[in-house]
Formats: C-alpha cells, structure tokens, sequence
C-alpha cells in the first residue's frame, strides 16, 4: 500500500487566538488534496481553540510532551491530557528544542514512547548542524537519534510514528537542501528502517522533509521517491500553506 503523503505545520511560537481562528478558517475552506493527511501545531495555549474550530479532516498536533504521565512537572504537558483534549500527534524532538532546552536523544526517544504508549502518533525530528553537516556526519547524527528511538519502540510500533528530517542549518534560514540532498539522507533513513527494525517499517514509515520549505520548491522535492510530505515551518502561517499541502497535484 502507498505511503500517505503527510504534511504538518509547525507554528512554533506564533500566533494569537485570531490569526489561528483566521489561518483555520482558510483551511477549512479551501481545496486540500484528500490523499494528504493535514496536521498543524499551533501553541499548546490555542491547541483547544484550534480543535473547536478545525474540520475533522485537519488533524492537530502538540509541539511537545512530557514523558511522565502527570506529576509535578510544571509547564509540561501530558500525553493523557493531549488525548482527552482530541489531539491526534505531538512533535518530538524538535532541532529547537535539542539545541535550545538541551533535550537529548534518549529525553526523546522516552517521549516518542509515552506518546505511542497513550495513543498519541508522534512526529519525531531528526537532523544535524551545518558544522555537522560540513563535516561529512549527517548520516552519523541522523542515525545516532534514530538509534535511540528504536532502542525504546517494538517494530510494530513505527507504524504510529513519522519521520521528519530537518537539517537544523535549512531551518529558518531560507536555505533548503538540494532535491538530490534531501532524497539521499531520506534513502538512507529508509535503509536504516530496514536494516534496524524491519522490512514493514522501510516500506511504510513516512519520512517528510522539513527546513525551508515553501510553495516555490515543495513540488520538486514531493517528486522524490522517499519524500512522503514535509514539516512546514514559517509558510504554515500564510494562505500559501494550502499550496504545500496540495503538493502532488
């Protein structure tokens, strides 16, 4: 079975109750390719507002979870609470919150599993620095992170997850990898499913890109055979998002 294209759009720290409500409604009114699962991640604050508001055929995600499943973990946000407020994904392992609030991989790899655990699919991000990616280690980093992850989850597990490659050095930046770059660390991320969890994972774990895109370059890297979506950033605030979704068409 074909692999569904997936995009998501990451607000990040952006966004007030109307221009959620307005960027919303534009979704909801607009032509979205019905073969591309559709999630966004606004703030955790409007997460509630967005649910009321968005078409069931929108998915929303949290930008984070806790590993814990309640406590004394001020600020932090629970799978169960994710699941009874009707969110369907949460981002783990964001390159922000690797390099600013210092998460590391096995901090990540404990959250993917909670979220699997309680039902929530996870979103799990993956990538290296320029330095990293100069020095000839992308292959290295992408795969140490991954290591991680696969050292908590069953195989059949990654069925809930999906692989979002950001190079942190393409974030933001208005820079974005090459088609031929993005396919390459894609293709190897499959061989490493292969390889490390199973023939049913390479085959089915959708790995999306993430890192500058926009609606000028997503349809040549959607051409790419192990390209299943991306992880939009900055475009996912604009009407232009629509064109991202509709990728394939």
């Amino acid at each position: 079975m074909a692999r569904k294209f997936f995009v998501g759009g990451n607000f990040k720290m952006n966004g007030t109750a109307q221009s959620i409500t307005d960027i919303i409604a534009n979704l909801n009114t607009a032509t979205l390719d019905p073969t591309t699962e559709t999630v966004i991640a606004p703030p955790a604050l409007y997460l509630l507002l967005a649910r009321s508001l968005a078409d069931p055929k929108i998915a929303l995600a949290s930008q984070n979870v806790f590993d814990k499943p309640n406590g004394a973990f001020t600020g932090e946000l629970s799978v169960d609470q994710l699941k009874d407020a009707k969110i369907e994904w949460t981002l783990v392992g964001h390159s922000e919150r690797r390099v600013i609030l210092k998460e590391n991989d096995e901090f990540v790899a404990r959250k993917t599993k909670a979220a699997l655990d309680g039902g929530i699919g996870a979103i799990l991000c993956i990538g290296e620095s320029l330095e990293e990616r100069e020095g000839g280690k992308t292959l290295d980093v992408v795969t140490r992170q991954l290591n991680a992850v696969a050292e908590q989850l069953s195989p059949a597990e990654w069925a809930k997850v999906v692989i979002a490659y950001e190079p942190i050095w393409a974030i933001g930046t208005g820079k974005v990898a090459t088609t031929e770059q993005a396919q390459e660390v894609h293709a190897t991320i499959r061989k490493w499913l292969g390889e490390k969890v199973s023939a049913a994972a390479a085959e089915n774990t959708r790995i999306i890109y993430g890192g500058s895109v926009t609606e000028k370059n997503c349809r040549e890297l959607a051409k790419q055979p192990d390209v299943d979506g991306f992880l939009v950033g900055g475009a996912s605030l604009k009407p232009a998002f629509v064109e991202i979704i509709n990728a394939r068409l």
